[in-house]
């Protein structure tokens, strides 16, 4: 498809990283001639250096043709605008990137209709949604959710003396009496899509497939039923410290945002009436100690600078701090701090990727089935995919065992009528199921009969 993004810096670099790995041709826009040299040199795209509003460099940019149109610059306004003009200039799709906790979800409908917007996308309140979820199941270093949460897919890392450990896969269920399905496991740098006589060890990072409930089952049948973060420090005073305390606080949560700018402190003191703001210096361990760091149920650690985030984490994992979250956005230093013992990392940038990667898979077909949502998981080396079953979808009512699936595929779930289905030989796929499938680097689906031989 022919895309077009305004704004490539963090954000936009990124979503152009994966859309050019999915195929697409894109067209990168944005006012800095550096930033245009820099990415036409990397990847085989068109650069365009101007304004996302100004209407001769969308011509040039060839917005009359463009299936998508995404808008990802720093500022709220010049991207609804942008995506406002392109449509009147003909691009089919628009997705801006709105950011502000001003424009509510109630703004942004009357937006997104007022401004004929496809999709309003907020990278902040996705990756605040995504830590939110693994405070309230620390046991799991990421959490991602299907069909309206009746469904997740949660990674963990088997640490030793875990009671899955030494275990094979055919054996798990009937020794820990709950309905799951070990679908992915990351040992090292390989990842497999495992079979019945897989044998877990400790080290591994698994992926697995349940109901809530049913997970919830598993982690006291295996001991890693962590109770839920009640206590909370927050390092940087961000817009996604402010969604992530606004939801914990919400829920009865205790948060302290320690943030060293006393504009922003203020902002945050008038906004979040139930949080307690300390104005300092987070990197100052004498700070965190001081107030109260070692009796923390959980860090996050949300400045502005990776490396920060890293080096104070890895001090409140030390400090015997039970669950430890860093915002980290550079694929090399996530890397390098899983290597140092940070479990939970959340990259916004590959947050907002995932979300497009969806739309534009799902766009570009409209056969049998459509991908609905899409994560990347096991560190980027897997993916797991919800499609919905349309009347035409070939293989219904066959059972599973009947289906000859292409190599490092699984179908790890089906939720049907909004019940999940943890799948065996015996059970098939309906017209107007959910189909959960996790899926090898190595391959990519957009259609659910894509999994078949």
């Amino acid at each position: 498809m022919n895309i077009i993004i305004v704004g490539c810096g963090k954000i936009g670099s990124t979503i152009l990283e994966s859309l050019v790995e999915e195929g697409h041709d894109v067209v990168g826009i944005d006012t800095d001639e550096k930033v245009i040299n820099e990415m036409t040199n990397m990847y085989d795209v068109m650069g365009v250096c101007g304004s996302g509003t100004d209407c001769e460099m969308l011509t040039e940019a060839g917005v009359e043709n463009a299936e998508i149109f995404i808008a990802a610059t720093s500022s709220d306004e010049l991207n609804m605008i942008s995506c406002f003009i392109a449509k009147k200039m003909g691009a089919k799709h628009t997705i801006a990137r709105v950011r502000n906790p001003e424009y509510n979800q109630k703004n942004i409908g009357f937006l997104k209709q007022q401004l004929d917007l496809s999709m309003a996308i907020n990278p902040e309140m996705l990756a605040a949604v995504e830590m939110f979820n693994i405070l309230k199941l620390p046991s799991a270093v990421k959490i991602q959710t299907f069909s309206q949460r009746n469904f997740e897919i949660i990674e963990m890392i088997l640490k030793e003396g875990s009671a899955l450990a030494g275990v094979k896969l055919m054996d798990l269920r009937s020794k820990f009496k709950a309905k799951f399905l070990v679908c992915v496991v990351q040992r090292g740098e390989e990842v497999y899509i495992p079979s019945g006589n897989f044998q877990l060890m400790a080290g591994d990072k698994i992926g697995l497939t349940a109901s809530p409930s049913e997970i919830q089952k598993l982690m006291r049948a295996i001991g890693a039923d962590k109770k839920q973060a009640k206590d909370i420090m927050i390092l940087g005073g961000s817009k996604i410290a402010y969604y992530l305390a606004k939801m914990l606080t919400a829920s009865g949560n205790g948060v302290k945002i320690i943030e060293k700018d006393h504009e922003k402190c203020e902002e945050l003191s008038d906004s979040l009436d139930k949080a307690v703001i300390i104005e300092g210096d987070g990197a100052q361990q004498e700070l965190l100690l001081e107030e109260g760091l070692k009796t923390l149920d959980a860090f996050v650690a949300l400045t502005g600078i990776d490396e920060e985030n890293i080096l104070i984490s890895i001090f409140a994992a030390n400090q015997k701090v039970p669950t430890v979250i860093s915002k980290i956005n550079r694929n090399e230093l996530a890397g390098m701090a899983a290597r140092l013992g940070l479990d939970c990392i959340i990259s916004p940038k590959k947050i907002v990727s995932d979300v497009i990667v969806r739309y534009a898979r799902a766009l570009e077909n409209s056969r049998g089935s459509n991908v609905e949502t899409l994560y990347n998981i096991m560190d980027d080396k897997a993916e797991v995919l919800e499609f919905n079953v349309k009347s035409d979808f070939k293989q219904v009512n066959i059972p599973l065992r009947d289906l000859t699936l292409k190599k490092n595929i699984l179908i790890a779930g089906i939720i049907r009528d909004r019940k999940p289905i943890i799948p065996a030989g015996d059970d098939f796929i309906m017209k107007n199921d959910k189909v959960i499938v996790v899926v090898g680097s190595d391959q990519r689906l957009n259609d659910l009969s894509d999994i078949v031989k």
